[in-house]
Formats: structure tokens, C-alpha cells, sequence
């Protein structure tokens, strides 16, 4: 099994996004915020979201719509590491995203409008004002996250259901310990400031995530 037929095995997940081509700079610009905002990771383009290689047309198209989006499309600019790999005569690229130390990144969507993303699963996702400051504050070389503080019950709680589950939100939360409203949603916000989780409110009920 080759190197890349390894990586696609692992399937779609917060480091790795499938891509069958770069249909245009703004829209790839989201899942590169997003990779760069969180923990890094891979675009594979020349691929279907299923893990079937189909390869890319034109290769230098493709290597130049990628930096347009990472230089324009992307504030700050953002510098991608692009391979080439090729595969029973088809073209695959690798373009591995490093995770930042200029957060948070943010992507144009259109004219003016400029959104920051972060990787939640195998999705890009729009970031709440709460988590962009966060990540403003966010220092990769920090110590790993457990040591940052320490957890009573009720916090580890969140940690483990996120372990399992892609979303938490304050009323789940509540049941899960019985807690008061106003206890669960502290909890919640203290550790989001001291980034073990991310809050996000572009949805019509507010969410957690690892």
C-alpha cells in the first residue's frame, strides 16, 4: 500500500480534507483557515470525498488557484507546502496546512466579507467572537491542554462526552450532571477560555466541540 493510499484509508477527519479540485480560491480558503486555525492537517485534491482517487486535470492550475487562495483569500496570508504524487498515471496533491501561530485566520467569502473557520471533525466550521479571541490568545508551544489547569468533575464530564459525541450544548450539558443554567453555562465558557473546548453560536442554538 502506498503513502497515499494509507492517508486516504484514514478517511475525512479534523487533519484531512478530500478535495476533487479547487473550484475557486474562496471557497478552498475556508478549509484552509480552518486547518491552520486548529491543528494543521492535509488537503488531498484529486480526490472524491468517498476516498476515490480521480486525479486533477491540470496540476500548475491547480498549485496556482491554491496560493491565490492562501495569499488573497486568506488573512493573514497563509504559506502551503504543495506535493505532487502521482498515482497509476493519475496526479494527486498534497497540500499540508501547518497550524498557526497568527490566529485567528480568516477567510473572504465575498467581497468584504472576511470569516474565520475552525476544523470541527471533518468540517469547516464559522467561529463564534468568544472562540477568535480565544484563539488570538492561543499559543501552539503552549504546554498540552490538561496541564494548562486543573479539572474538577463536572469539567472532565464535558471533555468525556466530546470524546464521543461531535457536540455538546448548554441544555445537554444540564441533564447530563443536573446542573443550574447559570453553573453549566460557567463551566462551559471557562473551558472554552482556557481552550480545552470551542464555542460556536452560527447555528440557532449555541454548541461545544472539541
Amino acid at each position: 500500500m502506498t503513502e497515499l493510499e494509507q492517508l486516504i484509508r484514514q478517511g475525512e477527519g479534523e487533519q484531512l480534507e478530500f478535495k476533487k479540485k479547487t473550484t475557486h480560491p474562496s471557497r478552498i480558503s475556508r478549509t484552509l483557515v480552518s486547518l491552520a486555525n486548529t491543528h494543521g492537517g492535509r488537503v488531498l485534491v484529486g480526490v472524491e470525498d468517498d476516498g476515490r482517487i480521480v486525479g486533477v486535470r491540470d496540476a500548475e492550475e491547480e498549485i496556482y488557484l491554491l496560493r491565490q487562495a492562501a495569499r488573497h483569500y486568506v488573512e493573514p496570508a497563509l504559506t502551503l507546502q504543495i506535493r505532487e504524487v502521482e498515482h497509476d498515471d493519475l496526479t494527486v496533491l498534497v497540500v499540508t496546512v501547518a497550524e498557526s501561530p497568527h490566529k485567528p485566520h480568516r477567510a473572504q467569502v465575498a467581497d468584504g466579507d472576511w470569516r474565520s473557520y475552525v476544523r470541527v471533525r471533518d468540517e469547516s466550521v464559522q467561529t463564534s467572537q468568544l472562540t477568535e479571541k480565544v484563539l488570538e490568545r492561543h499559543d501552539p508551544l503552549d504546554m498540552p491542554r490538561l496541564e494548562k489547569m486543573p479539572l474538577n468533575r463536572e469539567e472532565l464530564a464535558v471533555l468525556d462526552y466530546l470524546q464521543n459525541n461531535p457536540r455538546l450544548t448548554l441544555n445537554q450539558y444540564m441533564k447530563l450532571l443536573n446542573l443550574g443554567r447559570r453553573r453549566a453555562y460557567r463551566t462551559l465558557i471557562k473551558l472554552t477560555l482556557h481552550g480545552y473546548i470551542k464555542h460556536h453560536d452560527k447555528e440557532k442554538e449555541v454548541y461545544y466541540t472539541l
